[in-house]
């Protein structure tokens, strides 16, 4: 396990946001309050629900990798959430709190010298932690960079 120290840094940096990735902090914290619940003619989504997806899928990948009594939500309607906008004033940092929590415990569990990154878990199906891992950096990436979108579509129509 010793030769999976490059890897696991590399993972980490990655899980991080650095790199080719978007800055996980820059896109989530500074979120503007204004577009949190919008919606947009063609877009099925609004950012709150692509934040809860984010935090929701990370949270059971990383408890499918690290508790074998863990069972998944019902797909794909536990993994959204059916409102379109946040529930209260604290609701959006409440879940990227959450979201970075948990993103920290799957880094803790990537640097782990202890587990083999390439062992089968043994309550999957096939599954690693190294697959874990890329499954969060990925989905992570794919919508942050949604994020990203929604931001600058409402911020080109905001003076319409």
């Amino acid at each position: 396990m010793e030769n999976q120290s490059d890897l696991r840094k590399r993972l980490v940096y990655a899980l991080q946001g650095k790199g080719a990735h978007l800055d996980l902090e820059k896109v989530l914290l500074n979120f503007p309050p204004q577009f949190q619940a919008k919606t947009f003619p063609y877009l099925p989504y609004t950012a709150w629900q692509l934040l809860e997806h984010m935090r929701i899928a990370q949270w059971d990948i990383l408890e499918f990798s690290r508790n074998e009594k863990y069972v998944s939500p019902k797909w794909p309607e536990g993994y959204w959430p059916n409102e379109a906008a946040p529930p209260n004033e604290t609701a959006w940092d409440n879940a990227v709190n959450q979201f970075f929590s948990d993103l920290r415990s799957m880094e803790e569990l990537v640097s782990d010298p202890t587990i083999d990154l390439h062992k089968n878990i043994p309550h999957g199906s096939g599954q690693n932690i190294l697959r874990e891992a890329i499954l969060v950096l990925d989905h992570n990436a794919y919508h942050l960079g949604q994020l990203v979108l929604l931001r600058k579509i409402f911020e080109g129509n905001s003076n319409e």
